[in-house]
């Protein structure tokens, strides 16, 4: 019955944020947890989501996806004000919080499921993604050449609740897995000076 009530309020939430004149917007980041809480430090970020997708099957819980063969990736859905945080600006947060010279890993985690991606939901999204792509691909402070892929958003399943604001909820376990993993300093020795701005 909770599983019930939690599809059936996100299935209801994009028709309440469309009415409050709020949008959606899809990441892949690696981790997850990781993408929460990255996302959650922008101002203008109404909600961030865990789950998966870019998949083959529906409905996979975190047990399918590990295994790497569902085609699904964690990531994380925002809702979003853009009266108050542009599309532009998420997307400079998005390159920021991963390496975009890695396809199928990031940092200590390994496998397909946590492949990086852009997941645009309209043709403004996609355009504003390419540019912010190539924008960065001029710019960046690194040597290696940016591989994250950009695609059109498919369906997005949300991850069990113990992994939905995993990183409030166990604080000392998440410094320790993101800290282990090598997260921020490969952020930093990629980005340097970009992730004080």
């Amino acid at each position: 019955m909770t599983r019930f009530l939690l599809l059936l309020g996100a299935a209801l939430l994009p028709a309440l944020a469309q009415a409050q004149g709020l949008a959606k917007a899809t990441f892949a980041v690696g981790c997850f947890w990781c993408a929460e809480e990255a996302f959650d430090k922008v101002p203008g970020v109404v909600s961030t989501v865990s789950g998966y997708t870019g998949g083959h099957i529906k409905d996979p819980g975190y047990a399918l996806v590990s295994t790497g063969r569902t085609g699904h990736t964690e990531a994380v859905q925002l809702t979003y004000d853009p009266s108050k945080v542009s599309y532009q600006k998420l997307l400079d947060a998005f390159w920021l919080n991963h390496d975009p010279t890695a396809l199928d890993h990031q940092f200590c985690d390994y496998g397909s499921q946590y492949r990086p991606g852009v997941f645009y939901h309209d043709a403004e999204q996609k355009r504003l993604a390419e540019a912010s792509k190539a924008k960065w691909q001029k710019e960046k402070p690194f040597k290696g050449e940016i591989v994250t892929p950009i695609e059109a958003a498919s369906e997005f399943w949300r991850a069990e609740e113990y992994h939905q604001d995993y990183y409030k909820k166990n604080p000392a376990r998440y410094k320790f897995y993101v800290t282990g993993c090598g997260r921020y300093a490969r952020l930093d020795e990629l980005w340097g000076n970009y992730r004080s701005k």
